[in-house]
């Protein structure tokens, strides 16, 4: 049987730097109130006429093909996650297909929000693992800055999300013991109006009302009680569960990347495994919560700062809206 090997990543973050000072001329809000809360320092905001979800994908993509030594062309499908598309439809899949020059290839976008990086290589990994695809673009991507509302009424959800995107190129290889060693997805649909963006929506008729603009309800809502309680205890749920599914312990682990929800998730969950700083990789503090692409962003920057080096064992693992939430181990 085939396996799935990482041969190339890539990122791509806009040059707008959002200090959580330029935050305070739109809220009343301070910038140690949102460290307390969030860890987060700055975050990207794409500039208008410039980025959109497809063109930082492609960006993200370039880089990660030169890496794996391929041209567009050389792949067989892309996979693309993300919430925050270009359009309603069609998904970002065929645009990046568009902005790379490449046309006939297969076309699959995954909408499952903040655990979108992971159920994307999960996608990719069985399509390489059945041999219908040798070679598979994972791209990630969101634009968030223009979802949330810059306000004092928006203020607790919109402090935490950025912009970027981040790829991966995976390859069909025969080594034992390398590559994706296992994906771990779940999902929980009763929890899935506690994270959610109601409008515009096809339960409502007509889907967006002027109503809808002035009452706030167009918003993204968060329970952001009950998605930490709940986070903190998935994501020790699922990393445990790919290193018992693959015999190994949380101690040959060389490095935790966990989707970068939160900085005091991550702390609370490098806590519970007591481990050092230089095994569990974060960048929420600089980048904020980049949904979908923040695992990717974070894998990338991870590898060249040295963190991520052939032969090691990298474990991934998201929580997120639906609630969805998963875990994948890698070996470089």
């Amino acid at each position: 049987m085939n396996k799935s090997k990482i041969t190339g990543i890539g990122h791509y973050v806009p040059e707008n730097v959002v200090t959580n000072k330029d935050l305070t001329q739109y809220m009343d809000t301070t910038e140690e109130w949102i460290v307390e809360r969030t860890g987060i320092l700055e975050r990207r905001f794409v500039t208008p006429g410039k980025d959109t979800t497809s063109s930082m994908a492609a960006e993200a993509s370039k880089i990660a093909l030169q890496k794996a030594g391929l041209e567009a062309a050389d792949i067989d499908a892309i996979v693309f996650a993300t919430l925050s598309p270009d359009y309603y439809f069609p998904g970002c899949g065929v645009l990046l297909m568009k902005h790379l020059g490449i046309a006939g290839k297969a076309s699959i976008d995954v909408r499952s929000q903040c655990t979108g990086f992971i159920n994307a290589i999960s996608v990719a990994d069985q399509y390489i693992k059945s041999g219908m695809f040798k070679r598979v673009l994972v791209a990630c991507s969101e634009v968030q800055s223009n979802l949330f509302e810059l306000s004092t009424r928006g203020r607790n959800m919109a402090v935490i999300f950025g912009d970027g995107a981040g790829a991966v190129v995976l390859e069909a290889h025969q080594d034992e013991g390398t590559g994706i060693l296992s994906t771990h997805l779940h999902a929980d649909g009763n929890f899935a109006e506690e994270l959610f963006m109601q409008h515009p929506g096809a339960c409502q008729n007509p889907r967006l009302t002027p109503e809808m603009l002035v009452d706030g309800s167009m918003l993204p809502h968060m329970n952001g009680n009950l998605v930490f309680k709940h986070a903190v205890v998935r994501f020790e749920e699922a990393i445990n569960e790919c290193l018992d599914f693959n015999g190994y312990t949380i101690n040959d682990v060389d490095l935790l990347i966990p989707h970068q929800a939160n900085l005091r998730i991550s702390n609370f969950i490098q806590s519970r495994y007591g481990l050092p700083d230089e095994k569990v990789f974060n960048n929420i503090q600089r980048y904020g919560n980049t949904t979908a692409a923040s695992i990717p962003i974070a894998l990338c920057e991870a590898w060249e700062q040295g963190f991520v080096k052939p032969g090691s064992l990298v474990c991934f693992a998201a929580f997120g809206s639906g609630f969805v939430w998963g875990s994948a181990l890698v070996r470089f």
